[in-house]
């Protein structure tokens, strides 16, 4: 066993966890913390994202102990307007994958807004315009399978703008 510790969605936490427990176990079934989905188990899908320090990562992909004494947000601490625009817009249909999608599009936000361009951004030395093009590309680690893609783009516009 490994003791770890994180910070989670503003609240020191200690895990004495195995060192092989992925963080998005660790959030599961170590801290009860379930809005944080266990889809592929590969990061293909993306709804097991989280954010760490800020930045959007598949916990399913990672070890708890990669975390120990950083930052993690679930969709249970995200209080973002992003939320309520996914329901305005119709951005999920089942829900499975809504919490990776949210906490995805909070950090793809925070990355745009940092000026970091995406595999579809034009002028590399520019800000890029947050386009759906844009938000699709930079979207596209999350997968729906209800497909609704078309509401979640709407809402992170919505956001955006």
């Amino acid at each position: 066993m490994v003791e770890v510790s994180l910070r989670v969605n503003g609240s020191a936490q200690l895990l004495d966890v195995p060192p092989q427990v992925s963080l998005l176990d660790a959030l599961r079934e170590e801290l009860g913390l379930t809005g944080t989905k266990k889809g592929c188990d590969q990061g293909a899908c993306g709804a097991c994202t989280v954010l760490a320090d800020g930045d959007r990562i598949n916990s399913c992909l990672t070890l708890a102990v990669q975390y120990d004494g950083r930052e993690i947000t679930t969709v249970e601490g995200l209080g973002h307007p992003l939320q309520e625009a996914f329901v305005r817009a119709d951005g999920l249909q089942c829900g499975y994958c809504t919490p990776g999608q949210l906490c995805s599009a909070v950090g793809m936000l925070a990355e745009h807004k940092e000026g970091a361009p995406s595999a579809v951004t034009e002028h590399l030395t520019a800000s890029p315009e947050l386009s759906d093009e844009e938000i699709r590309e930079r979207m596209s680690g999350n997968l729906c399978r209800c497909g609704a893609y078309n509401g979640i783009v709407d809402a992170i516009r919505e956001v955006a703008e």
